[in-house]
C-alpha cells in the first residue's frame, strides 16, 4: 500500500513556521549548473522529491551531486559527457524540459522524451522551441521525443507568444553563452525567474531587466562556479496562511520576502484573512472569512498565482457568501472539486476554468486521493478544517512540491500522520 496521510480535523493551527525554498526556483538553477565545469553551491534547497529527480538526472549525465535530501547542494558537472536525458526520470518531471537550453549551450545538441509530471491540463512546449530556434537551434519533434541541435548560435530579438516561466528560463540560459545581445520581450518576471538570473549573473552572465517583461542578455564566452540561496516559496507562504485561516488558527510565517506577497495578501485580505507583516515575517490572526466583492482570477506575475488557486478554493468554502474563482490557464485545474463536494462543499462548476463556491459550509472527513501537487495540498487543508478523520492517498504527488508537510503541520498542532504500509511517521 502506498503512503497516505491520516488527518483528524478541527484543530486550530498555532505557532511559528519557517518557509522552505522555492520549488520553482531551485529546478532551473540545478539545470543551470550545466553551463559551467566549476563547482556550484546551492543553499536553502527544499527537501522535495522534484529536487531529487532533478539531481538524479544530473548524476545520470555524469555530474557529481552532493547533498540530495538536505538543504545544501554541491554540484560539479565537469564529468558530464552526454546530452540525452534518462527517459524514466524525464517521465516523472515536467521541469526536465529546463535541461534543453543548458545542454544546447554545452554540447550544441540535446535529446529528451516528452516530460511528464502533474496532469492539470495541456502545457505546450512550442514557446520554448520557437525561442530556441530564434537563437539558431534546430528543434525536431518526433513521436514523444524532442531533439535539438545548435548549428550556429546567434543573438536575436525574441517575442514570446506567452509569458512562459520555463520558456523564459530556457532562453536566458542558452542566450547567456551566445555572442551578442539577445532581447527577450514578454518575458516572465516571477520571483523564481529573478532568482535564476541572479545565479547566472554570479556565474558571470550579463543580464539586465530581470523582474521585468523585457530582458537584455549579453552573451559571454564562459561561465564559472557560483553560490546562490534559494528564495522563500511564496506559494507555500500563501498555503500556510490559508491553513491558519480555515482552521481559525494563529501562526507566524518566518523569513518571507514581503515584496513577493503583494497580490496574495491583497486577495486574502479581501476574503477576511487577518494578516499583517511584522518585519519580514507574516502574522496570521484568527479571521472572520467572507467572500470578496469581485472574482478571484489568476494572472501572470504580479497577478494571483495559478498554483494557489486550489488552496484558495478551500478558503472560499469557509467564507461567508459566494466566491467566483477563475483560472484561465489550466483546463483541468478545477477537476478536483468533486472531492470537496463529497466532503460537503457547495461548489458549482461553471466551465473547465471557473467555479462558484458558496460558503461557509462545514466539511466532513473522507477518503480522498491527491490528483496533483496543488490540489493534493488543498485536500490536506480541507481535511484540517473538516469534522472527523480523512485519509489522503497518492501523497507522493504532494511531496513533489511541499517539504515534509505532515511534520511541519504537526509542529503547528495539526493531528496528521504519514503512514507507509504499517509504519506511521
Amino acid at each position: 500500500m502506498s503512503a497516505r496521510y491520516l488527518i483528524k480535523g478541527g484543530m486550530a493551527l498555532k505557532g511559528e513556521i519557517k518557509v522552505a525554498g522555492n520549488k520553482n526556483a531551485i529546478l532551473p538553477i540545478i539545470a543551470a549548473t550545466l553551463l559551467t565545469d566549476e563547482e556550484c553551491l546551492i543553499e536553502n534547497v527544499p527537501k522535495i522529491s522534484d529536487v531529487t529527480i532533478m539531481g538524479e538526472l544530473l548524476k545520470d549525465l555524469g555530474a557529481k551531486v552532493e547533498g540530495l535530501g538536505t538543504e545544501k547542494l554541491i554540484i560539479k558537472t565537469a564529468g558530464v559527457k552526454k546530452h540525452h536525458l534518462k527517459p524514466e526520470l524525464v517521465q516523472k518531471l515536467r521541469a526536465s524540459i529546463l535541461f534543453m537550453g543548458p545542454l544546447l549551450a554545452r554540447f550544441r545538441q540535446a535529446r529528451l522524451k516528452h516530460p511528464g509530471g502533474c496532469l492539470i491540463g495541456k502545457r505546450a512546449v512550442g514557446t520554448h522551441f520557437e525561442a530556441l530556434r530564434a537563437l539558431g537551434a534546430e528543434v525536431f519533434v518526433g513521436e514523444g521525443d524532442y531533439e535539438g541541435k545548435l548549428i550556429r548560435g546567434h543573438a536575436s530579438r525574441i517575442f514570446l507568444d506567452e509569458a512562459s516561466v520555463t520558456a523564459t528560463e530556457n532562453t536566458i540560459m542558452l542566450a547567456s553563452l551566445i555572442p551578442g545581445t539577445t532581447v527577450i520581450e514578454n518575458a516572465a518576471c516571477e520571483p523564481h525567474v529573478r532568482n535564476l538570473a541572479q545565479f547566472l549573473v554570479k556565474m558571470g552572465a550579463r543580464i539586465e531587466g530581470f523582474g521585468t517583461n523585457r530582458l537584455n542578455v549579453y552573451g559571454v564566452k564562459k561561465l564559472g562556479g557560483a553560490a546562490i540561496k534559494i528564495i522563500p516559496d511564496y506559494m507555500e507562504i500563501g498555503t500556510f496562511a490559508i491553513a491558519a485561516a480555515v482552521t481559525k488558527g494563529e501562526i507566524l510565517i518566518k523569513d518571507t520576502i514581503p515584496g513577493d506577497l503583494d497580490m496574495i495578501m491583497l486577495y486574502l485580505k479581501r476574503m477576511g484573512v487577518d494578516l499583517r507583516l511584522v518585519g519580514n515575517d507574516l502574522l496570521i490572526k484568527k479571521s472572520k472569512l467572507k467572500a470578496p466583492r469581485g472574482k478571484i482570477q489568476t494572472r501572470p506575475w504580479p497577478g494571483f498565482p495559478t498554483d494557489l488557486m486550489s488552496p484558495l478554493i478551500v478558503l472560499a468554502t469557509q467564507a461567508k457568501g459566494a466566491t467566483l474563482c477563475h483560472d484561465w490557464m489550466y483546463e483541468t485545474r478545477m477537476f478536483f472539486i468533486d472531492k470537496l463536494t463529497t466532503m460537503g462543499a457547495d461548489i458549482t462548476i461553471c466551465d473547465p476554468h471557473r467555479v462558484l463556491v458558496n460558503g461557509p459550509t462545514p466539511l466532513q472527513g473522507k477518503i480522498l486521493e491527491s490528483p496533483d501537487i496543488r490540489a493534493g495540498m488543498a485536500l490536506v487543508l480541507a481535511s484540517l478544517c473538516a469534522r472527523g478523520e480523512s485519509i489522503i492517498e497518492n501523497i507522493q504527488l504532494i511531496e513533489r512540491g511541499y517539504q515534509e508537510p505532515h511534520l511541519r503541520l504537526r509542529s503547528l498542532g495539526a493531528e496528521i500522520r504519514k503512514v507507509n504500509g504499517k509504519k506511521s511517521v
